[in-house]
């Protein structure tokens, strides 16, 4: 069946990026209109977002936004399309909301008005469904910023044309940031105050819109099995825990996919030679190259480890701090290449200037440095904290560079442990979140270089055999989305609409507005 998809989010590749949301954003939609599915995106156009670009082309009229207390504010919408497809997204240019250098934050901390920044995200991503005349079957929203969007869709909007019969899914990727704030978000809001409440909106006197959101969600799910039973407990749920568990039966976890056009060393543009898991010869080019470029001593025979990470507490960095001068005895190389808490790029810093023969440090992001260690590197280091679903670890299987992980969340679903007897597995993993397991473990994976080569041989082959396709992941989307209508409409008015839909000449859009006309 035919759905029409509407998906609400903060950020999206190719357009702009702080984390893994935006890959989701950026492919998933791709994928789901590959099915068949009308899938509309909506974001914020940031500055850095450049019109000409993105050929993006201005919509006629102006939308109006119903910001409560605030009275009504409106912003343009301007129509462009997910790169190498024809999926529309749409950006919402309101200059004092959006025009700024950075997605939420400046030195650290967020903006002091985030709050009126995403409700007016959540508002306008609903509104848009008029100036368009369509109406989702499901509106699928991503994280705090839009949270909100499930609370309105049951509360403002729970009679409007467009939305009344819309299911909603809210995707967490990251439980630790729940857009908590003042009270008097509640006036923006509009909804009344009497979903200011310990059920719904209310945590420790301020409005927590991720709270809010899965309270109100029709459905929920995480981007790994693995996360969705943890944020279920103490130690994952950041003060959510309880509220997750209320609404376990209306939770999953999907992992999410990898762009294999983008990661492919066989085809990877980035790198100084390609490869393949019958043809290697190209990935020792990379590692010299790497080491070169790094100023490491360029050696073929030791084990080269990669890291490209945010430097923050939940990525390990603290740990991996700790554990680095024992690593750092080993014989052994280790690149970093991140960028975070300035506490780590003093001590990362200094590190690499003391260490220079064993250890190189890069601060800041480089794309195509990332590509060449995914690809130079023999092995692949995260000691995350936690980890929702993670990404790194999918690519360094693709390149045959085998992932050393703390087995949490979406890196405890992604990676198997290396079984040296029976040669299965496709990576290391430890579960203690200390300097003593980091350190272990990158020994057990060391002495495996040293002294089980055709071990290595092995976790590579089965690493790169391994594949996490965004096909895979967009079908079981499509059926939470068809539980999520199940729900919303009951099943009698479920299959009223599958009847309907049947019955409906098969039809493509005609333009932006979404009206449609029979095709020939």
């Amino acid at each position: 069946m035919r759905l029409n998809i509407l998906i609400t989010a903060s950020e999206a590749v190719p357009f702009a990026k702080e984390g893994g949301l935006a890959d989701v954003v950026g492919a998933l939609p791709r994928y789901l209109a590959a099915r068949g599915h009308d899938v509309r995106v909506v974001m914020p156009r940031y500055y850095k977002v450049d019109r000409e670009r993105y050929g993006l082309r201005l919509l006629p009229g102006t939308l109006t936004v119903p910001m409560g207390i605030i009275g009504n504010m409106y912003c343009g919408v301007y129509e462009g399309r997910l790169p190498g497809s024809q999926v529309p997204i749409y950006f919402l240019e309101h200059e004092s909301f959006y025009g700024r250098d950075s997605l939420y934050e400046r030195d650290n901390e967020g903006y002091l008005d985030n709050d009126n920044r995403f409700i007016f995200l959540a508002k306008a991503g609903l509104e848009i469904c008029k100036m368009l005349n369509f109406s989702p079957d499901v509106v699928h929203a991503h994280d705090w910023h839009t949270a909100a969007v499930p609370v309105l869709m049951n509360t403002w909007y729970r009679h409007d044309f467009h939305l009344a019969q819309a299911a909603s899914l809210l995707t967490i990727h990251n439980m630790q940031h729940q857009g908590s704030f003042y009270e008097g978000a509640m006036d923006v809001l509009g909804i009344g105050w009497e979903h200011f409440n310990f059920l719904e909106l209310e945590k420790e006197n301020q409005v927590n819109l991720l709270k809010g959101g899965i309270y109100h969600a029709t459905l929920l799910n995480t981007v790994s099995e693995g996360y969705a039973r943890e944020i279920q407990t103490e130690a994952y749920g950041w003060g959510l825990e309880d509220v997750v568990r209320e609404r376990s039966n209306v939770l999953s976890g999907i992992l999410n996919g990898v762009d294999y056009g983008e990661w492919n060393p066989e085809a990877d543009r980035l790198l100084p030679a390609n490869y393949s898991a019958s043809d290697m010869s190209g990935k020792k080019v990379c590692k010299r190259e790497l080491q070169r470029s790094l100023g490491l001593p360029e050696r073929e025979d030791v084990p080269l480890i990669g890291m490209v990470s945010r430097l923050v507490k939940q990525k390990g960095i603290d740990v991996l701090a700790e554990a680095l001068p024992r690593l750092l005895d080993l014989d052994i190389q280790l690149v970093l290449l991140g960028a975070g808490e300035p506490w780590a790029h003093f001590y990362f810093g200094e590190m690499a200037a003391k260490r220079g023969d064993r250890f190189s440090c890069r601060i800041g992001y480089d794309n195509a440095l990332a590509h060449r260690i995914e690809a130079g590197c023999d092995f692949f280091l995260m000691p995350s904290a936690f980890e929702p679903c993670g990404l790194n670890q999918m690519y360094s299987m693709r390149y045959g560079t085998l992932p050393i992980v703390r087995a949490t969340g979406g890196l405890d679903d992604s990676v198997d442990n290396f079984d040296a007897a029976q040669r299965t597995g496709d990576g290391f993993k430890f579960w203690n979140l200390d300097a003593g397991a980091l350190f272990d473990t990158v020994g057990w994976a060391v002495h495996t270089w040293y002294h089980d080569p055709e071990g290595i041989r092995a976790l590579r082959q089965n690493a790169m055999a391994k594949r996490f396709t965004w096909e895979e992941a967009a079908q079981k989307y499509e059926h939470l989305y068809l539980e999520g209508m199940q729900r919303k409409l009951g099943e009698e008015g479920f299959q009223q609409v599958l009847q309907d839909r049947s019955r409906q000449k098969r039809r493509v859009p005609e333009d932006s507005t979404g009206r449609f006309q029979p095709q020939a």
